[in-house]
């Protein structure tokens, strides 16, 4: 049996840099969502569920590069999503500096759905 912890506040401000985990169960998809836009990274997002619905207001509502529906954030990386090579995250909406074209003001959400892959 793994030793756990009830997680704290300041757990879901804390970047590990560790293979561990700040879990929040919540009572509803509102409250998942209110927790993601207090703590949530920009990055990558998740949610378990076993309702459909419930899973795409998740979905549509998290502002993230990456939301999965029962799947492992893990899977955000450029090689898993077949860009190649990673040379870099961003978490920003716009990363470009300096003169643009409209390309350079294109953002991606990648919506991924699962039921219950991980990453080995």
């Amino acid at each position: 049996i793994i030793e756990t912890k009830e997680a704290t506040e300041e757990d879901f401000d804390t970047e590990y840099l560790a293979n561990i985990l700040s879990i929040c169960i919540v009572e509803g998809v509102d409250e998942a969502i209110t927790h993601i836009r207090r703590y949530g990274s920009g990055h990558s997002e998740a949610i378990v569920t076993e309702n459909y619905t419930t899973g795409e207001t998740f979905l549509n509502a998290v502002d993230a590069a990456c939301v999965y529906i029962n799947a492992s954030t893990q899977f955000t990386d450029g090689g898993e999503f077949g860009f190649g090579a990673e040379v870099g995250i961003s978490t920003n909406k716009l990363h470009a500096r300096g003169p643009m074209g409209i390309n350079d003001l294109t953002t991606y959400k990648y919506k991924i759905y699962g039921n219950g892959q991980i990453r080995a």
